[in-house]
């Protein structure tokens, strides 16, 4: 499997994961307030933890797929709005295969920002910033639903799992 295989895949699976659990968090007494949740006072808002999960999309895409796409600077201010932006993110995957990435040698250039730019190879790019900023977010996003005492464990975090579910026999 290739570098980018592995990260559409894994990009597609947990937009999906997180997909699911704010379809949880509408069903929450809480509702569109759990966007302004933190998990601690020093940390961002669920609304901006999803916001950056799509950021690191956006920017691979970019960078690493011909993509032209334009980082939204305004956090969902709805639950719905939230979920529509995960869609949307799971569309741009779905236009961007990785048989279109670029190579795993090509070099590639990226500027996280604060005046700070980094060189590196593509896979070193998705496997050493885009990935890991991408978890991050994410299971940020999930503690910060699961702090709020939304029903969800691991089965809803890793709910791509099931596919390969062995029965028990006997």
């Amino acid at each position: 499997m290739t570098y980018a295989a592995a990260a559409h895949t894994a990009f597609d699976q947990n937009l999906a994961m997180l997909d699911g659990l704010l379809a949880k968090a509408a069903r929450h007494e809480a509702g569109d307030d759990l966007l302004a949740v933190r998990l601690a006072e020093d940390m961002l808002p669920l609304a901006t933890q999803i916001r950056f999960v799509g950021h690191q999309v956006v920017n691979t895409l970019n960078l690493l797929a011909g993509g032209d796409y334009t980082l939204s600077e305004t956090d969902p201010a709805t639950l719905a709005q939230a979920r529509a932006h995960i869609t949307d993110l799971r569309a741009m995957m779905a236009d961007h295969p990785a048989q279109d990435w670029a190579g795993s040698g090509e070099q590639v250039e990226f500027g996280p920002g604060q005046g700070y730019t980094f060189a590196a190879q593509a896979h070193e790019y998705t496997r050493d910033w885009a990935l890991p900023n991408f978890y991050f977010h994410a299971v940020t996003a999930y503690a910060i639903l699961r702090h709020q005492g939304l029903a969800i464990g691991k089965a809803d975090f890793l709910p791509y799992m099931m596919r390969y579910l062995v029965q028990p026999s006997g």
